[in-house]
């Protein structure tokens, strides 16, 4: 059974951008609040993957490993990749 909702003292300047994003979206208010929600609902429900931590030394190994005799310069590298890719 549905349910109804009520939101108290609603800011005007949020209330005002509210009724913006719904005309923007072509959607009555309560039509722009009830995606609003179900936005806020459905997404995120599986945790965010963690990003590895990547230390200074990390980097320094893999730029060891990359360039074992380090670049002259960034230009002769890239010109040598670029060579190397058109072959």
């Amino acid at each position: 059974m549905p349910v109804n909702l009520s939101i108290k003292n609603v800011p005007d300047a949020l209330a005002e951008a509210l009724r913006a994003r719904a005309e923007r979206n072509h959607r009555s208010l309560q039509g722009e609040l009830m995606h609003i929600i179900q936005t806020a609902v459905t997404e995120n429900t599986a945790p965010a993957p963690v990003a590895a931590k990547v230390t200074i030394d990390d980097l320094h190994a893999r730029t060891k490993t990359l360039f074992p005799e380090g670049t002259p310069s960034s230009v002769a590298f890239i010109r040598s990749m670029r060579d190397g890719r058109n072959r």
